[in-house]
């Protein structure tokens, strides 16, 4: 076995920190914050491009002054949502105001008042149909400065003079902006002259097209924190079974990343950790009440002795959390450790709100769900889509791995964060052993 030289070493981190980079940040402006790494991309171009399309099935397009890799959706309620300065999400208005600033941005003149903007996004609701809240008052104002500095975030538009925060901040405030038209023209990746309405938007999308469930899959897989076997067709569960292994090394080889293999899913796990905006365990009061209730919660709803169903076993994605149970358990841990570890007021004084912000951030993360109709049950599909394995072969058996009523369910990932306690031997001081719970990072 020939081992590769110095600079197949090189060449191969190179074009895997381009691919990282671009996997992370779908648009790149060559004088934005990655600028230092833009040459990366500009060098690799076309073996990125092939990569990408062969792996993924995503665009990736590479001029002199950006890069925009054109990725795919995952079907309705699997999107990387965005989010204000606060941390807030965008609303559905805030995504309308995006659309419309989008709709006037790429065909307006290379620098305009910030005012003139604004009259022309007015002037495109108005076409459109589209009743915006009302830009008079600061609600509505806010709203709209919030897609507008999503927008000079991507680099779409530059404050040459003022900022548009100047549009809520003051009466009348006003600002020079230059727009990159180019970088309009490329923030939308969807096929919006084919879809017929939203939501035939979002399944378009989402169709993985030649590469069927061998793309769909891999998306899945890059594009999530965990896949659960029921998430996936049996066409797809096929595939994911027969090729596991070897789609484990040629994602460390692309990406650097390491597939983790359960019986009731798979992760890839970034040791980098730089792949992910979200993070469990994670700083600030919604995530460590997130981290502290999934502990409790796989503590008290474990299954007894699940297993997979080759073996004999009953494979159990996921089980029913009693309505209450939440509710009872943030309250525990409000008392336990909301006042000594410093946790925000406002959540410590309103369970409902932080209930909603931390099982927010566990749907997220993949680690609970609402019950209801999955993927291998045929939700969600393109039309046409291959959905059963083929005549002859055998897949793993989904069906009642997880609850389908109402309510919460827990979901398999969550035992990643269950404590476990480690025993140390007495030492020279103590008497006894010392046992301390510890959760895993």
């Amino acid at each position: 076995m020939t081992l590769p030289s110095t600079h197949d070493v090189a060449l191969a981190a190179e074009r895997r920190t381009a691919a990282r980079l671009l996997l992370a940040h779908p648009l790149i402006a060559s004088d934005g914050p990655h600028v230092d790494l833009f040459p990366l991309i500009r060098r690799h171009a076309d073996w990125l491009g092939k990569r990408f399309q062969q792996v993924l099935g995503y665009r990736l397009l590479v001029d002199s002054s950006y890069a925009r890799l054109f990725k795919a959706g995952l079907g309705a309620g699997s999107g990387h949502r965005l989010e204000r300065s606060t941390g807030t999400p965008f609303t559905p208005h805030t995504y309308a105001c995006l659309a419309l600033a989008l709709s006037v941005l790429v065909t307006a003149p290379e620098q305009m008042l910030l005012s003139h903007l604004v009259a022309d996004i007015r002037a495109a609701a108005a076409d459109a149909g589209i009743e915006l809240e009302e830009m008079g008052r600061a609600a509505g104002k806010r709203t709209l400065v919030a897609a507008l500095r999503q927008l000079v975030d991507w680099g779409v538009l530059i404050e040459t003079e003022g900022h548009v925060a100047a549009f809520a901040q003051e009466a009348g405030g006003e600002a020079l902006i230059t727009i990159d038209r180019e970088l309009a023209r490329v923030v939308v990746a969807g096929p919006l002259s084919q879809a017929r309405d939203g939501a035939d938007l979002v399944r378009r999308a989402a169709d993985p097209g030649f590469g069927g469930p061998r793309t769909y899959v891999r998306r899945m897989l890059v594009e999530t924190p965990v896949v659960h076997l029921d998430e996936l067709t049996g066409a797809e569960r096929d595939w994911l079974r027969t090729r596991q292994r070897r789609e484990a090394q040629a994602f460390s080889e692309l990406l650097g990343l390491e597939m983790e293999i359960r019986a009731e899913g798979v992760a890839l796990v970034d040791p980098e950790e730089e792949l992910t905006d979200l993070h469990l365990p994670g700083t600030g009061t919604v995530a460590q009440a997130a981290l502290l209730l999934a502990e409790r919660l796989v503590e008290r709803l474990r299954p007894q002795e699940p297993g997979h169903p080759a073996t004999g076993g009953t494979l159990v994605i996921g089980v029913t959390v009693p309505d209450g149970l939440v509710d009872e358990v943030l309250a525990e841990l409000i008392s336990e450790y909301g006042q000594r570890s410093n946790w925000q007021r406002g959540y410590l004084e309103d369970l409902p709100s932080l209930r909603e912000a931390v099982l927010d951030l566990l749907v997220r993360m993949r680690l609970m769900a609402r019950a209801g109709r999955l993927r291998a049950e045929g939700e969600g599909l393109p039309e046409g889509y291959v959905e059963e394995a083929s005549e002859g072969r055998t897949v793993t058996d989904v069906h009642g791995a997880r609850p389908g009523s109402d309510g919460w369910v827990l979901l398999a990932a969550a035992a990643r964060y269950a404590t476990h306690v480690t025993v140390r031997p007495a030492t020279a001081v103590g008497k006894g052993t010392d046992v301390q719970e510890e959760l895993p990072l």
